[in-house]
């Protein structure tokens, strides 16, 4: 009898576990298929509060992942292309549109839905064996994966009998099901499983057999899933800790639609719960002694629809309460969680990457190249500062500049192997054909990137090995330096312009311009500097400095064309 109960035990855990799976596997291969449509329709259809909501709604429901959409509208948000009452909206919809997670489960709660699965995976593994629908069979494979879980575990539960289990029922039935404090109670073991499994669907799929085997009262599974609705915002809000401002806003207000949501169930709970058993068309008053075993099992397999649609209503509901009171949750959240006061300019860490959010690997993608194009911004920041050099007359000015740009040489060294490393980990993962070029292209600008922070350091070091000398470059060397240095800013100015826009909308042709007019009047000031050597004009030590600075811009060019080529695919 032990052997067999720890045959079911593990049923019921492997089943969980193929559930979770299923779902993340059919979810990764949706946004695979879908990834960049997804992020260009998520930042073309929040133009108001309503298209964010419908927009979090369709997204959410399409990929299946409520934890996608999030992600991808704090990238949104972080990069400036939403604001942060649009991401709210976003996600008051994917709450919306997670639900329907419920109503698959509880379809396959309804009846065995294993005998379906078997071609699936045959036509799944068929596809991935020709290379070129790998994907769709990654998503078949996905659904077939879920709902073998489904089906097993709703095996599970009529094997294990718990509606004829004493020591099951006894436990149950322990709890006062009139009780406010059951109710709080269960809200909070609901939570507290969720956070502890990391899956909203494994608790609600719990919940389901709890529910549908007779055991676990009504009102007691939908606590558990009010539980699991605040369950899932906190191990967001856990995890927000370590990334920016804005993340840890969007998160936080995640929890507080969540929040706001369970009380105002609470105020109204039984009369709400009522409400959606009778749309269901479960009857609450029927026990197992008021009718027959039949009837009673009959009216208990409708419980598995009755909290699919507890889960819509309630977020349909809250939604349509709090999406008129978007700029006032948008100030609660902003008061609550105040913008660090640190100097972004100094600060080495990573702005839009960290390794606590969850990302999908697609997703990942859009997070990397805003770090990018902060790593194209820092390092023409950088330049500025050995431009600064060249002017300062002051030593001590002079020697806080040359200090600046050596921690900003350190930063940009930090910068590369930060982002290189992060990419090389997403693509460690399963990835389309065009993520993974993009990829390669990502990895070929941080190098470049981080060879211009070279450059920088070096003109900067020819700087402070002149003011050592205690020489001087003359009136006519400090303009065509001046002329130089403001022809590879403006190298620079153009990079980051291709770099922070759209790759279809971007051209090279300006950045090949610029790098002929640099190599034109270098090789220019070479000739007249061996001329004005030659005529005794200054002397060869100076001359050779200032052809060093001249050179090394030049160098500076060409790194800058070799980040515009890997941008564009050139």
């Amino acid at each position: 009898m032990t052997q067999s109960y720890l045959l079911l035990t593990f049923r019921l855990l492997g089943s969980l576990a193929l559930l979770m799976y299923g779902m993340k596997t059919m979810s990764d291969a949706l946004q695979k298929m879908a990834g960049p449509q997804l992020r260009h329709i998520l930042g073309a259809m929040t133009t108001n509060r309503f298209t964010g909501m419908l927009t979090g709604m369709s997204v959410t429901a399409a990929v299946q992942s409520s934890t996608a959409t999030t992600v991808m509208t704090v990238s949104f948000v972080s990069a400036g292309l939403l604001s942060l009452a649009q991401a709210i909206s976003v996600i008051m919809g994917a709450n919306i549109g997670t639900t329907l997670t419920a109503w698959i489960m509880s379809a396959g709660f309804s009846f065995n839905i294993t005998d379906f699965v078997w071609p699936a995976f045959l036509i799944a593994i068929i596809l991935i064996y020709r290379k070129n629908n790998r994907v769709v069979g990654d998503f078949l494979f996905g659904i077939a994966f879920m709902f073998l879980g489904l089906g097993t575990l709703r095996q599970t539960g009529i094997d294990i009998h718990l509606g004829e289990n004493e020591a099951v029922l006894a436990f149950f039935s322990s709890f006062d099901p009139q009780s406010y404090v059951t109710t709080l109670l269960f809200l909070l073991i609901g939570g507290v499983l969720t956070m502890c499994v990391q899956s909203s669907a494994a608790v609600m799929a719990i919940t389901m057999i709890l529910c549908s085997s007779g055991v676990l009262p009504i009102y007691q599974g939908i606590a558990l899933v009010m539980g699991e609705n605040i369950g899932t915002t906190v191990t967001s809000n856990i995890v927000a800790l370590s990334a920016g401002t804005q993340a840890r806003r969007a998160a936080f207000a995640h929890m507080f639609f969540n929040l706001f949501g369970v009380c105002w169930v609470l105020l109204v709970f039984r009369p709400f719960v009522d409400m959606v058993c009778s749309l269901v068309g479960y009857d609450v008053t029927l026990t197992k002694e008021t009718t027959t075993q039949a009837l009673f099992l009959a009216n208990a397999a409708k419980l598995s629809f009755v909290l699919a649609a507890f889960h819509t209503c309630f977020n349909l509901i809250n939604t349509g309460i709090l999406i008129w009171f978007i700029p006032q949750i948008e100030r609660l959240v902003c008061h609550v969680i105040k913008q660090e006061k640190e100097d972004e300019e100094e600060d080495s860490r990573l702005q839009y990457i960290s390794s606590g959010i969850m990302k999908t690997p697609e997703i990942s993608v859009l997070q990397a190249q805003k770090e990018i194009t902060l790593f194209g911004e820092r390092m023409q920041r950088m330049y500025g500062m050995t431009c600064d050099m060249l002017d300062e007359r002051n030593n001590d000015k002079f020697a806080k500049i040359f200090a600046r740009v050596e921690k900003y040489e350190g930063i940009s060294d930090n910068m590369e192997i930060e982002i290189a490393r992060y990419l090389e980990q997403v693509g460690d993962a399963h990835l389309s054909d065009e993520t993974k070029w993009k990829i390669r292209l990502m990895l070929r600008q941080v190098s470049e990137l981080e060879s211009i922070g070279d450059a920088c350091y070096n003109l900067a070091r020819t700087m402070n090995r002149r003011k050592q000398s205690g020489k001087d470059f003359t009136p006519k060397q400090y303009e065509q330096l001046h002329n130089m240095m403001n022809l590879t800013n403006q190298s620079l100015s153009q990079m980051n312009h291709v770099i922070e826009g759209r790759r279809e909308d971007q051209h090279i042709e300006e950045t090949y311009r610029i790098e002929n007019e640099i190599n034109e009047l270098r090789n220019r000031l070479k000739a007249d500097n061996i001329q004005a050597i030659n005529d005794h004009e200054y002397d060869y030590a100076i001359g050779t400095m200032y052809i060093d600075l001249v050179s090394e811009c030049e160098k500076l060019g060409d790194y800058v064309v070799n980040v515009v080529q890997a941008k564009l695919g050139a």
